[in-house]
């Protein structure tokens, strides 16, 4: 760098001074949970889905560690129709006294002050994955609103929040049934300003997550129910025998070596802080003839996909195992050997390695990866010298397992050999495949490659396509099934050779090897497999999505796979033609055709509304009928239940009390845990709070495992919809659409007018949810429907409209996270594996579910 004159350096100064002044002004302190609102990146990762369950793993986490301390066997997890979430447990409850330094009730500093818990100090919890004290109030602070009830000294508390902030002081809801029961129940919405990408969760994400703890859990309880669906779906966890079962069902689908997982556990005293701690390690192994590791690490209980130092302890203590063996028994490995390397150790290998200590450190708040030193050399010799008994205890199975090991070093070389000799063939050939229609751009980011099946969809994507930047790669026949061939097999298939040439990028994990995986090399950063949509296209799907996640499973990981999502149905009325995926976008259309040959005329004052009103009134109404289902679906009337809001506020009933007495069924609706809490005493033969366990034992139950002797029964139910649909209900008001009249008036409201002029026919409307039925009724009329089974059948035109086309298309994207790793492993090895009798069973079980048959 030059060297600057006085002058300049002073002109340089001013120049600062005057366009960025820095000073007291400038600095900002954040009050509360402000900073997690402003910042939520640094506390759950990016607000996108993955960020959204993270936050709900928060508050599941502060229930695992209330069972790690022995204080928790129950936790019940329910996704609501709104898509709220609620998260309950049977542990001690947040303590809900006043704080003695705080001044506020210790619950609202626990949900509302960072770094504020029951984990930095020695007393509470001796093992715990939650240490920062940021969990369950961030999950808190980045929540539309947030219900905290706990259950203590006999009585049910309850306090509210918006956005972090206390909205609903702490009070007291009511008696306990069971004086004895404690607990702590939270429910939440999260904010769609901060969750701008997706408010939705995901059943099956959760699923995995909430499976790893109830196995690295034994003992725990753990009931996951989705409310959407009707009817619900219900999954409960529970399993005795913990980390062996966990390894035991991973490989259930697996050709095994050896028929029984094998245990490693043990602890070990170390330093640390000037104390002497214990670590914990818990490490069960299975090897099985497939060819791919799957070794999933934990430190109390929270997954390291990144593995860290007793993920490093593990490799170590298996390598020096395998090789030790070899050296004291030579007589048993008669073959030359080749040279054993970590990874051929753990080809074909399953293991959950599960620690557990006082104090873990990781990486970020997101915990993926293990930074504790001390754990390497524990994980180390436990594995080592359990692994060496293991195999002196058992030499056939030891021999077994290493032959397996030594056939992998050979097809590792081997593989190394096919590699080189595919370079060698690009380089002599000019480089890129003959098949490859390559594009003009030259940015890997503005570019896309379409896998196509066969040459005719082929020739149609090629003349279709936008030649500056999609590149067209047809593939002949099917590709070779990857996940039973070995590697140097896989690399002499011809059109997997052309699939690498074309991208780029080689094979493999490990960028340090010669002629491996290189993420720097890829020609396309999106690459999107575009089969027919019969058997045959997803076949060859399938096949494809094996060779992506065997061989080059980086391109997964970071997003760079796409599947081509071609038109079911092509849709006519009159001269407009739509491409239709799902029953969902079919009802978007036909409101959408609806409304565009109408027009609504208010009877009272005889006004015809705007077309842009008219689209509000109608999105409005569709969540509102799907609300009405909901409160159906409980058992109240839709009509009597909106009867009972709140006029002055417009709040609606957070709670319905169904009470049945012999044949006669009767409802009432409260808005506010007062009116609940004196209902309740009034009632107290309802037994109103009885305890999930002890319900789901007894039916409705008092709590004490005594069914109650009234012949009266209730059933509470908390209507979480109330929250969002109070807006809803706020925003018709102001477009002229009354509560008052959702229920069937004498006269009508309002005209629906189809057509214009003479020909127009008028449609008398006596509620609210008829404009809605009236439209829908409207835009099915004249619709033809034409079924497309190939790609094929279409011309390169409208091949290039619905698949190709980024203003038109629908792309799925293939994501693989840790979250989901466990069951696409799974998957991929019941319909790709040599194990015949999962395969059967899969199809038996899913043979209904089948979209795209051909008969």
């Amino acid at each position: 760098m030059s060297e600057q004159s006085p002058e300049q350096n002073a002109a340089f100064n001013t120049g600062v001074a005057e366009n960025q002044a820095y000073g007291a002004d400038q600095i900002q302190k954040l009050e509360g949970l402000e900073a997690v609102r402003l910042r939520p990146g640094m506390y759950i990762g990016d607000p996108d889905e993955r960020g959204l369950h993270h936050c709900v793993f928060e508050v599941v986490d502060n229930s695992i560690d209330e069972h790690l301390a022995g204080n928790c066997k129950n936790v019940w997890i329910s996704i609501h129709t709104d898509g709220s979430i609620t998260i309950q447990d049977d542990g001690r409850g947040i303590p809900v006294e006043m704080h003695p330094k705080a001044g506020i009730p210790t619950v609202e500093l626990v949900l509302t002050s960072l770094h504020a818990g029951g984990k930095f100090g020695d007393g509470a919890y001796e093992f715990s994955g939650g240490l920062h004290g940021v969990g369950a109030k961030c999950t808190n602070a980045l929540s539309d609103w947030f219900k905290c009830e706990v259950f203590r000294d006999g009585k049910i508390y309850s306090i509210g929040f918006e956005r972090g902030k206390t909205t609903e002081p702490l009070t007291v809801l009511g008696d306990l049934d069971d004086p004895k029961s404690t607990g702590t129940k939270i429910s939440f919405f999260p904010d769609a300003t901060i969750f701008t990408v997706t408010t939705t969760y995901n059943f099956d994400r959760l699923l995995v997550r909430l499976r790893e703890l109830a196995f690295l859990n034994p003992g725990i309880k753990i009931t996951l129910t989705d409310e959407r669906i009707d009817p619900e779906r219900q999954e409960v966890l529970f399993y005795q025998e913990g980390v062996k079962q966990f390894v035991r069902e991973m490989g259930a689908d697996k050709d095994k070596i050896h028929p029984e997982p094998v245990a490693l556990a043990g602890r070990r005293e170390v330093p640390i802080d000037d104390k002497k701690k214990f670590i914990l390690v818990d490490c069960v192994l299975q090897w099985n003839k497939g060819l791919n590791e799957q070794t999933l690490c934990f430190a109390n209980a929270i997954p390291n996909p990144d593995g860290g130092a007793h993920y490093s302890g593990l490799k170590t203590a298996l390598t020096k195992a395998v090789k030790q063996y070899i050296n004291v028994n030579p007589k048993s490995f008669k073959e030359k050997l080749p040279d054993i390397e970590g990874d051929d150790c753990r080809e074909g290998m399953i293991c959950v390695l599960s620690v557990k200590l006082t104090n873990p450190r990781f990486n970020s708040q997101t915990k993926v990866k293990l930074v504790n030193g001390e754990v390497e050399g524990v994980v180390n010799s436990i594995v080592y010298e359990g692994l060496m008994r293991f195999f002196d205890e058992n030499p056939d199975t030891a021999i077994e397992i290493i032959k397996n090991i030594i056939i992998a070093a050979k097809s590792r070389e081997a593989a190394r050999k096919a590699r080189e000799a595919i370079r060698k063939d690009a380089m002599s050939s000019g480089g890129l495949p003959g098949k490859l229609a390559d594009c003009s751009e030259r940015d890997p980011a503005k570019t896309e490659l379409f896998i196509v099946e066969g040459d005719s969809a082929g020739g149609s994507a090629k003349m279709g396509r936008n030649r500056h930047n999609q590149a067209i790669l047809p593939l002949r026949g099917k590709l070779i099934n990857t996940e039973k061939a070995r590697l140097e097999k896989v690399l002499q298939n011809k059109e997997v050779q052309t699939m690498i040439t074309a991208i780029g990028t080689g094979i493999g994990g490990d960028s340090e090897v010669e002629g491996s995986f290189n993420i720097e090399k890829l020609r396309y950063h999106k690459i999107v497999i575009m089969t027919d949509a019969d058997v045959d296209g997803s076949h060859i799907r399938t096949l494809l999505l094996t060779f992506f996640f065997r061989q080059m499973p980086e391109l997964v990981k970071r997003g760079h796979i796409y599947v081509a999502q071609p038109p079911l149905y092509q849709v006519t009325r009159k001269k407009r033609e739509e491409y239709v995926q799902s029953d969902a976008e079919m009802d978007a259309i036909l409101l959408e055709l609806g409304s565009g040959e109408i027009s609504l005329r208010n009877i009272a004052d005889g006004s015809r509304l705007a077309a842009d009103r008219l689209k509000s009134i109608l999105d409005l109404l569709v969540p509102v009928a799907k609300f009405a289902d909901i409160i159906r679906r409980h058992g109240a009337d839709f009509e009597h239940y909106l009867q009972a809001r709140d006029e002055a506020t417009g709040n609606l009933p957070h709670h319905l009390v169904v009470i049945r007495e012999g044949n006669e069924v009767d409802i009432h609706y409260f808005h506010s845990n007062e009116q609940l809490a004196a209902f309740a005493r009034e009632n107290s033969d309802l037994h109103l709070f009885g305890n999930p366990a002890a319900v789901e034992a007894n039916g409705n139950s008092n709590g004490n495992g005594a069914v109650p002797k009234s012949h009266r029964r209730a059933r509470l139910i908390e209507i979480h919809e109330a929250h969002g649909m109070k807006k809803r209900f706020q925003q018709l008001d102001e477009l002229g659409l009354h509560v008052d009249h959702f229920s069937s008036q004498d006269k009508p409201l309002f005209e629906v007018i189809e057509g214009d002029g003479d020909n127009a026919k008028v449609h008398p409307v006596f509620s609210i949810p008829g404009i809605l039925d009236k439209v829908m009724e409207i835009g099915k009329r004249g619709m033809e429907i034409k079924r497309f089974k190939g790609l094929g059948e279409m011309n390169a035109k409208q091949l290039f409209e619905t698949t190709m086309d980024p203003n038109k298309r629908t792309l799925l994207q293939i994501k693989l996270d840790e979250t989901n790793a466990q069951e696409a492993e799974r998957i991929f090895t019941i319909l790709m594996g040599d194990v015949v009798e999962p395969r059967k069973h899969f199809i038996e079980e899913n043979a209904l579910n089948v979209r795209n048959l051909d008969v």
